[in-house]
């Protein structure tokens, strides 16, 4: 008995070592601790334990496809949201526009340079590398380039430092200061929204879905195939 025990297990673990899943991981239950193959899941479906029905999680987990779509999606937006005006604002017969460049431009203008680099590596640096980031992850994993010594390190090194990018974008900020300054200065000066801002808007919305799809732990996942 404890042989043919013995046997199943290896030829279980022979049987996986052989077809490797990059589309699913284990999660274990909080309940009775079963072992679960996670899967991705449709919106509105939630997954619960065989055993016990305890519920496991609810949110899709890492559809390559969709995170790539949604990567393309912001690549195309960030351009338009660096480059159009973000205000134009209405002050006694002139007009003033300002994109998000001209605006840590400006900061830095009037001495506050940390201001104006807080600025660039928020809402300009660190947003484009975030998406080249998790775009160039992408590519990798659709072409499994990963299997190759140098696609192999070069998808470490992106892994690695994605939770420094993640914390260095911060477009819900500025999208925020934008609606302030509105605010702040209506009485004054007719402020009007650009197409930057729409741009932005959609950028920030674009960039917030594409990480609650995008799971750290499952990219690494992908390297177990590769060994």
């Amino acid at each position: 008995m404890r042989t043919d025990t013995r046997k199943s297990l290896s030829s279980l673990s022979d049987s996986n070592s052989e077809q490797p899943s990059p589309d699913c991981s284990v999660i274990l239950c909080r309940a009775c601790d079963l072992a679960v193959s996670r899967r991705a899941l449709p919106s509105g479906v939630r997954a619960i334990c065989p055993r016990c029905q305890t519920p496991l999680y609810d949110t899709p987990y890492c559809a390559v496809d969709g995170v790539l779509a949604m990567c393309i999606a912001a690549l195309i937006l960030y351009i338009p949201a660096m480059l159009l005006p973000v205000l134009e604002m209405h002050f006694i017969g002139s007009v003033r526009t300002t994109t998000v460049w001209q605006g840590a431009l400006a900061v830095a203008e009037q001495g506050y340079w940390v201001v104006a680099l807080a600025v660039l590596i928020g809402a300009v640096v660190g947003p484009g590398l975030l998406i080249s980031s998790v775009l160039a992850q992408m590519v990798i994993i659709k072409n499994r380039l990963y299997r190759f010594n140098s696609g192999r390190k070069f998808f470490v090194l992106l892994l690695r430092y994605h939770q420094l990018l993640s914390q260095m974008s911060m477009l819900e900020i500025y999208v925020i200061s934008f609606l302030v300054t509105s605010f702040q200065l209506s009485d004054f000066a007719d402020v009007y929204f650009g197409m930057g801002t729409f741009c932005f808007t959609m950028l920030f919305l674009v960039v917030l879905f594409m990480l609650r799809e995008y799971k750290l732990e499952h990219m690494w996942s992908y390297l177990n195939e590769g060994e």
